[in-house]
């Protein structure tokens, strides 16, 4: 079997097109912007001082280990997506923004051709006309479901804002809406296999009235780029690390209420962006600091930072940033919708959602007991060596035909 992907943005890091390359399965990979080519490929070759934030993540996106000559990148439409998004002033306009830009992906794609592809691979809501084209002309359709279908997140969401009605513009439901939850529900019907990070990703298709029968659980894993040897005590309040946009989806209102609950026993460290008006960040407690955004080659340094990991989210696909917290030793708090791999009680703390006492609970727990955190640390860094990229490979690979010829960490 050989395939072709296409994907918006360098999602893990190009994992799938990475996995199929070293099995001899990726015909072709298919993009936007990308860092080894054109005037991304110039812009990297900038001293790294000078070069702008947004050049050093432009310059990341390249697929390690695939070769120039396997990759077409559409750099304009990348740079058109981008500014798009940059002058969005609602929600509604990132979602026309986002339908815009998988659809011209996918019509570049099968302008393009699939070449000698048995099979394509693509990602929800971005791939539907690749996936028609291929089962047309009788190949294999796959699509990767990311996170929950977006009728059963925006439900969760409209919850949300009814409790904290100043924290996030509403969700314009109109039409824009409806054609991109539409267009996920029909990739659903065209797709052969479904694959899902985790059971509540397939549980929440199953829900939304999607076919659970097609649906495949693979476990992701990432490699080991932030590996960490469990931290010895140290004196002062335990750091807890966060990362992830700081907004509604995330849990963040709950994990603002639990630091300042939780007062001087701890203290927080929030990555990411503000999904959230931008007024929310005066809200936060003393104990908790708000980072923004970070390119991911500088995330070794703030999970060396931590002592503990949490993510209070509502709705994920399986977090990538838990696998790589616990392959930084660091017990993770999180909830059952994260999707993790995290085991109660043993590598970390599951704690419902919606429940900012929970997480005050978990936390003085870990901070209270260092015999406790040095356990869990040292079980969460044998388990990020189970799921790691190699195992992630084979679980895939198994999935969708095909064997591994194997991965360093």
């Amino acid at each position: 079997m050989s395939y072709v992907v296409a994907q918006l943005g360098a999602r893990m890091h190009y994992a799938v097109p990475r996995i199929l390359y070293a099995a001899n399965q990726l015909e072709r990979l298919f993009t936007d912007l990308y860092g080894n080519f054109g005037w991304p490929q110039w812009c990297s070759a900038l001293p790294e001082p000078i070069q702008p934030r947004d050049f050093r993540r432009i310059a990341g996106r390249t697929a390690k280990g695939v070769p120039s000559d396997r990759v077409t990148a559409f750099n304009l439409l990348g740079l058109r997506y981008a500014h798009r998004r940059r002058r969005a002033r609602s929600r509604g306009d990132f979602t026309r923004a986002f339908l815009w830009a998988g659809r011209t992906l996918c019509n570049k794609v099968i302008t393009h051709g699939l070449g000698e592809a048995d099979g394509v691979y693509v990602y929800n809501t971005a791939g539907l006309e690749i996936l028609e084209a291929a089962s047309a002309g009788k190949r294999r359709a796959i699509v990767e479901q990311t996170i929950a279908p977006l009728r059963f997140e925006n439900n969760l969401l409209q919850e949300e804002r009814k409790r904290f009605p100043a924290w996030q513009k509403p969700m314009e439901a109109g039409k824009d809406f409806e054609r991109l939850c539409r267009r996920e529900e029909s990739e659903w019907r065209i797709a052969d296999t479904i694959i899902c990070g985790s059971d509540f990703v397939r549980d929440s298709i199953a829900a939304s009235g999607g076919p659970r029968e097609r649906c495949v659980v693979v476990n992701y894993g990432v490699d080991q780029r932030f590996r960490c040897e469990p931290r010895e005590s140290r004196l002062g309040p335990l750091r807890v690390l966060t990362v992830g946009a700081v907004g509604l989806r995330k849990g963040s209102p709950y994990l603002i209420d639990a630091a300042r609950k939780v007062g001087k026993e701890a203290i927080f460290r929030l990555v990411g962006g503000l999904e959230c008006n931008a007024e929310i960040a005066g809200l936060c407690p003393e104990n908790l600091e708000l980072i923004g955004s970070v390119p991911h080659s500088e995330m070794l340094q703030h999970f060396a930072w931590a002592d503990a990991f949490l993510l209070p989210s509502l709705c994920e696909g399986s977090a990538t940033s838990i696998y790589e917290a616990l392959s930084a030793s660091l017990p993770v708090i999180c909830t059952p919708n994260c999707g993790s791999i995290v085991r109660d009680n043993l590598d970390g703390i599951l704690v419902p959602v919606r429940s900012s006492e929970a997480i005050v609970e978990a936390v003085l727990r870990l901070a209270k007991d260092a015999a406790l955190r040095r356990q869990m640390a040292d079980n969460a860094r044998r388990q990020a060596a189970v799921f790691d990229f190699g195992h992630y490979s084979q679980s895939l690979l198994t999935v969708l035909g095909g064997t591994s010829r194997g991965f360093g960490t």
